[in-house]
């Protein structure tokens, strides 16, 4: 099967096109700017870069450009593939209505609008671009893989929230976790390389960052909640915090609800403590000059990392061990040090000449006698809706 992938953004689609036959990317790109006059289009067949300046009114526009692209290229790739067999969505929020992706129908499209409310920044973006692909692919299948769906095999210890139950029955206001795409790829990945199903943490570190504890493949907590503000410092997310900072924000400081929003979702994190950048490389960077608040705000990021992997460790039965993932796991190389070196004592013990020489792909970087391993291992999100968008187009017409 030949099946492209479309994370769709408000002004953005991104998109990759798979070769299930062998995994293997054929192409991928972005779409932006949408509805501006100067909207444009980024695409790579595995030589580098090519940009196109285009008119992209709306979504379905922008879909027209895409599979120009995509028909123009595999032209000049000689092949005798077909185009396009079905198409797999990125959605951020599911709810509890989710277990597992979907085959797209009305009633999909229902539920992650009625879904909006809890993602009001991803869901509606996600829905335009599902709505124009079904118009302008209409003979093809797609299929939805949601961000939160491997999260809902929680307890619901673990997700619920100490507050009224009215609030949950009614609202449904509770946690439930996101980046399980990502989770799920590297926990199975994880588990097909230590031969036995996955049990122990998965950490998915970068601008956005979460912790899952999986026992047996099965999500059982994870550090964010209704949204992905919850949990860990961020690149620009306050992460964990005392909700009365909000009262005092708004009571007395004078703030107004979308400013104290912003300050917490777009002004804190790595780039609120450093005052530099909510990108890791620039912290360290700084802090390797000395500018002291750099220096905590590596600290800070590490320390949450610490205590949420410390927590799950004592959630866990007989785990086997830590996975990173994401820009800062598979890259930050002075940042695995800086999280891992103080969890000794829990068995978790780094091999300093193992974490430097990582240059890519799985590998385990924990010392031979480490009770539990260190591994770090690639994400793939995009391959993993592609094997889901197959999944359930074969299981739809056995």
């Amino acid at each position: 099967m030949i099946v492209l992938i479309l994370n769709s953004g408000s002004s953005s689609i991104k998109f990759q096109l798979f070769n299930m036959a062998n995994e293997r990317v054929i192409v991928k790109g972005l779409v932006e700017k949408i509805g501006e006059p100067d909207s444009y289009l980024i695409h790579d067949w595995g030589n580098g870069n090519s940009q196109l300046d285009i008119d992209a009114s709306d979504h379905s526009n922008a879909l027209e450009y895409v599979r120009k692209v995509l028909v123009d290229g595999m032209a000049n790739e000689k092949t005798d593939m077909g185009l396009i067999d079905a198409i797999g969505h990125r959605v951020v929020h599911g709810g509890e209505d989710f277990f597992d992706s979907a085959l797209i129908t009305n009633e999909v499209e229902e539920l992650i609008e009625r879904y909006a409310v809890l993602a009001p920044l991803h869901n509606p973006a996600h829905l335009i671009g599902i709505r124009a692909a079904r118009d302008y692919f209409p003979g093809l299948p797609h299929v939805a893989v949601f961000d939160t769906s491997f999260h809902q095999s929680m307890p619901a210890r673990a997700f619920r929230y100490a507050i009224p139950n009215d609030l949950y029955t009614e609202h449904k206001i509770r946690r439930y976790g996101f980046h399980g795409t990502s989770h799920r790829y590297v926990s199975e990945h994880a588990g097909a390389l230590l031969g036995t199903p996955f049990t122990g943490i998965t950490a998915h570190l970068g601008n956005g960052c979460s912790v899952t504890a999986i026992q047996d493949d099965k999500s059982i907590d994870t550090s964010m909640g209704l949204t992905p503000l919850e949990g860990l410092a961020m690149g620009t997310r306050s992460g964990d915090i005392d909700p009365a900072v909000v009262f005092h924000l708004v009571e007395t400081l004078g703030y107004s609800l979308g400013e104290a929003k912003d300050l917490l979702l777009k002004q804190s994190g790595l780039k609120g403590l450093s005052g530099v950048s909510n990108d890791l490389r620039d912290v360290e960077a700084a802090a390797e000059r000395g500018d002291k608040q750099s220096i905590l705000a590596l600290e800070v990021y590490a320390y949450r990392i610490r205590k949420y992997i410390g927590a799950y460790l004592a959630i866990l039965s007989d785990p086997q061990g830590v996975v990173v993932t994401g820009g800062v796991g598979e890259h930050g190389t002075k940042m695995r040090e800086l999280i891992f070196e103080p969890l000794k004592p829990l068995g978790l013990e780094l091999d300093i000449d193992k974490n430097c020489g990582y240059s890519g792909g799985e590998e385990v970087i924990s010392r031979p006698e480490s009770r539990l391993k260190i591994i770090v291992i690639p994400t793939n999100e995009e391959l993993m809706i592609a094997r889901d968008t197959v999944r359930l187009v074969i299981n739809s017409h056995p």
